[in-house]
């Protein structure tokens, strides 16, 4: 007989419950990247939308025989009405539409969230967005130069959009509990650059000679995305555990149990979270027990959290206003970027975006170092303290160092991704986690969704106020706009001082925020 291939003894090894936590951890990474994919491209085009031009005059517009308008929708100088020297404010316009519903819409999405099933709100949501992402690139194919057209479609998929976070959080964070959360989140949270990344490349790969198809393709991408999410998610542990005896319960009625047609479940103690849980499934190895299972249905399910009492859990406000002067910075970056380059180092709009995918790979090294450090030392405020204060002068260094070359701008942007988005990375998975599952909610699970909008939420405002921000102080040269970035960081810096103090006061090694996830 042939022995088993090393590979099969591996796959084999893993029982049933890791490989659901494995799809789930590769899946919510996938369905998230397919987020940011659909967002990246407006950075790109905006080069495209407005080019370096000289104006046209009457004499040239006679003497080529072509009708004025025509001809100005032809030239180089941009499309319409992106073309104007007003250009800056009006891209700013479209970003803070997005970002500002997106806002908006986040705080509600994570009170609508526990209240819905999350695999059909979260399918619901990505279909509406490729939709909606759609759109706008239909607006080159149309020929649409209505600024209004544009504005509405941006604030209609942020607001979709809003459906993503709090839904991906909450599912993994019901499959993986505290141990090695920085870690095992910092790793996963590198979907935001990958698809950034994606998206970048995607986007600079059409919009050279259509940039209709930048925005369409990702648009697509997202709404299948959103089908493999309705037939795949499994929202909690616990879904497939009932699952699987309801099935176990089917089978013996047909065929009885030792004289008994019902099997029943036994609930754990109300007062424990739902998705810790573990009940033993039937397992080809085991015999089964032959007397039925005794039924003792919980008598009360964990109700969902208010608003105003995700507010009281310690340190949610101050986390939620450091991420908002530090989502700033990063989608700052995320939307103005590949314009800055195009500027500052006179490269093309291919060329730009792809350069700009080096500050997402920096973010994936920030974010994991981030979660390493964290889970280490047990200080995820005081990790969160250093990289801002490390982030601001490299940030002055960048703005120095763009017109000398290729080189230092690489370098630089790797550094400057590791430590602007090493922040926002930990507070917006580790952190979001362990305070939507702090002790204080005595076990209520349903309360993460809630909270990780919130921080999510608050942060989009800074996210909202950063490339309107950078549309308006760019006008007046782009030293404006890094002075602005370094500014948000000392005050997210600032924000974060008096838990910094708590746990530097401490001589636990443990983080402040102690969550009891118990396995069973």
């Amino acid at each position: 007989m042939a022995p088993v291939p090393p590979g099969i003894r591996l796959l084999a090894s893993f029982n049933r419950e890791q490989w659901y936590r494995a799809l789930t951890f590769i899946l919510t990474f996938l369905l998230y990247t397919s987020f940011h994919l659909s967002r990246k491209p407006i950075s790109i085009v905006k080069s495209e939308l407005h080019k370096n031009c000289s104006s046209l005059s009457e004499s040239s517009s006679v003497s080529s025989g072509l009708n004025p308008d025509v001809l100005k929708l032809r030239s180089d100088c941009g499309w319409k009405p992106f073309d104007k020297s007003n250009y800056k404010q009006l891209l700013g316009a479209m970003d803070y539409s997005f970002l500002c519903a997106y806002a908006v819409g986040m705080y509600l999405s994570g009170i609508i969230g526990e209240r819905l099933p999350i695999r059909l709100y979260l399918t619901a949501g990505m279909l509406s967005s490729g939709l909606f992402t759609c759109l706008f690139g239909l607006g080159y194919i149309y020929n649409i130069h209505s600024l209004s057209f544009y504005v509405l479609v941006q604030v209609a998929n942020g607001l979709v959009q809003t459906t993503g976070w709090p839904s991906v959080v909450t599912c993994i964070g019901n499959w993986f509990g505290k141990g090695r959360r920085g870690l095992i989140m910092g790793l996963w949270n590198s979907h935001t650059s990958v698809g950034n990344i994606l998206g970048s490349l995607i986007a600079g790969y059409y919009v050279s000679s259509n940039w209709g198809l930048s925005f369409i393709v990702p648009g697509l991408i997202i709404a299948a995305m959103g089908l493999v999410c309705y037939l795949f998610l499994i929202e909690r542990e616990y879904d497939v555990l009932a699952d699987h005896w309801r099935n176990y319960r089917l089978s013996k009625r047909q065929n009885g149990l030792n004289g008994n047609s019902e099997v029943y479940v036994q609930y754990k103690d109300s007062r424990k979270q739902v998705y810790d849980t573990e009940l033993l499934l039937p397992q080809d190895s085991v015999c089964l027990p032959l007397q039925p299972v005794v039924v003792v249905k919980s008598s009360a399910e964990p109700s969902a959290i208010s608003f105003m009492g995700a507010l009281r859990i310690p340190g949610v406000i101050e986390f939620s206003l450091c991420l908002l002067f530090a989502k700033l910075v990063s989608y700052t970056f995320l939307f103005w970027l590949p314009l800055y380059i195009t500027k500052a180092a006179n490269l093309d709009a291919k060329t730009a975006g792809d350069l700009s995918t080096l500050f997402d790979v920096g973010g994936i090294v920030g974010g994991v170092l981030a979660g390493v450090i964290s889970d280490k030392l047990g200080k995820r405020a005081s990790t969160c303290a250093v990289m801002l204060l490390l982030a601001a002068p490299t940030l002055y260094g960048f703005s120095m160092i763009s017109g000398l070359g290729l080189r230092p701008i690489v370098g630089m942007l790797l550094l400057c991704g590791a430590l602007v988005n090493g922040p926002y990375a930990l507070i917006t998975t580790a952190v979001a986690a362990d305070l939507g599952t702090h002790k204080s909610l005595k076990g209520n699970a349903r309360a993460l969704s809630t909270v990780t909008a919130i921080i999510d939420g608050t942060g989009s405002v800074g996210a909202a106020l950063g490339p309107l921000l950078a549309g308006l102080l760019s006008a007046g040269g782009w030293n404006q706009v890094f002075y602005m970035l370094m500014a948000s960081d000392f005050i997210a810096l600032l924000l974060l001082l008096r838990l910094v103090t708590k746990e530097l006061a401490s001589c636990k090694s443990h983080p402040i925020f102690t969550v009891e996830l118990k396995e069973h």
